[in-house]
């Protein structure tokens, strides 16, 4: 019945308003993002990019794991020295040591992770339930008296047993963590299993939740937010989705997600999206796919005559936000799916006037150009085809005049 109930109050939430203060971002990138299998970040960029979040506007940035020591140390303590606006956080294992060298790197807030399902413990850290409860509330507590932030990780939580997972959150509740993270750390859960399991942890612990998710299956974005609907209160991301395997929930694609879809616009600088995007692209060697939402190249790009049409007509026909919402431009090109209006216009911006009955016949050479070519035209091609066009004199025009001229005489000599 509880499952019921809880499914019952998923549909209730899907319509109540999400305020926007209870809602903050806890990014990554620098951390879980580096973490991905091949990427490095040089200590300049890792600093580059918490200025970048910061100008922003994010709540707080996972900087790096300050028990690595050497750059990555140095890249921490840099970051927490340069006076953001944002928290900066020191992700630790439970460890005393490693929250030793957070606090070395000065910054004002600890993640204190360890496993927390059966396979993991068993596995991984080869230990025991109770001895990770003991890790826990020896390592929350020793974190606290630093006056630092806790956040208390639960990796593997999806895949915890609940019950020893509620004993996990109130042990760190009560040693003193300001929120749990809840790491779907192999993305496993579908939106309503992550409301279920998030709502029952705030309903009976009653502590400060932290969205976690990965994208294996394709739903860190679904998830994150199922877990603000339920209560969460942080979210953890990564720009561009960066991380291991899959990569996380992606920070731009949450933002803009809450914004245009929930009506939760946490006040960020969404016009830097696409250069902030294009930079971690950059330094992480990963290639920015034209196709990727909210910042991909192709997201404002038309070459489908009714599509494109539309879109002329009124933006808000097939666009939920302006192209510079997000830093990106408007194109329209000319290819295979390409009709008379849109090459008016292309024709127009190139600083050709083109009448209707030429854009029909230059249409139809254009699209026979493109399959020929297996891609759209670039403009100096539009030009090159359109001046060939117009220096054949309207062939087919001509002709049309031709056949309409004889026609006419036909008429005439059969009325004799």
């Amino acid at each position: 019945m509880r499952e019921i109930d809880l499914f019952t109050e998923f549909s209730q939430k899907a319509g109540t308003e999400i305020d926007p203060k209870n809602v903050k971002i806890d990014d990554t990138t620098l951390r879980d993002g580096e973490q991905t299998a091949g990427v490095v970040f040089a200590n300049d960029e890792k600093i580059h990019i918490a200025k970048m979040l910061d100008n922003v506007g994010v709540n707080q940035i996972e900087a790096g794991i300050p028990a690595m020591g050497g750059d990555e140390k140095k890249a921490i303590k840099k970051i927490a020295s340069l006076g953001l606006n944002c928290s900066v956080l020191g992700w630790n294992r439970a460890v005393k040591s490693d929250i030793d060298a957070s606090v070395e790197c000065g910054v004002d807030a600890v993640a204190v992770s360890i496993s927390s399902s059966d396979i993991h413990i068993e596995h991984k850290l080869r230990k025991s339930r109770e001895w990770v409860l003991e890790s826990v509330k020896t390592c929350v507590d020793y974190a606290k008296s630093f006056n630092l932030y806790v956040s208390a990780n639960a990796e593997d939580a999806s895949r915890s047993d609940m019950e020893f997972l509620l004993k996990f959150a109130r042990i760190a509740r009560d040693a003193g963590a300001d929120r749990l993270r809840y790491c779907d750390t192999l993305g496993i859960f579908d939106p309503f299993e992550t409301f279920m399991r998030v709502k029952d942890i705030i309903d009976i612990i009653g502590i400060d939740i932290e969205m976690h998710t990965h994208n294996d299956f394709g739903m860190a974005i679904a998830n994150a937010i199922a877990g603000i609907k339920a209560g969460a209160t942080y979210v953890n991301t990564t720009i561009n989705g960066l991380g291991e395997r899959a990569g996380n929930a992606a920070f731009e694609e949450l933002v803009m997600a809450l914004k245009y879809i929930e009506g939760v616009d946490l006040g960020f600088n969404t016009t830097l999206f696409r250069e902030m995007s294009e930079y971690v692209a950059r330094a992480s060697s990963r290639i920015l796919p034209t196709w990727k939402p909210i910042v991909g190249g192709n997201l404002f790009v038309y070459e489908n005559e009714s599509k494109a049409s539309g879109v002329l007509a009124n933006p808000e026909t097939y666009e939920l936000f302006k192209e510079k919402d997000v830093g990106l431009k408007r194109k329209i090109i000319l290819g295979k799916y390409s009709g008379v209006n849109t090459t008016i216009y292309k024709l127009n911006t190139l600083g050709f006037k083109i009448s209707r009955e030429e854009a029909e016949e230059l249409a139809e050479v254009v699209r026979d150009k493109s399959v020929s070519l297996k891609r759209a035209l670039f403009d100096s091609e539009i030009i090159d085809t359109y001046k060939s066009y117009k220096g054949r004199g309207h062939i087919k025009a001509n002709k049309k005049k031709v056949n309409q001229a004889e026609s006419e005489r036909s008429n005439v000599s059969s009325k004799k």
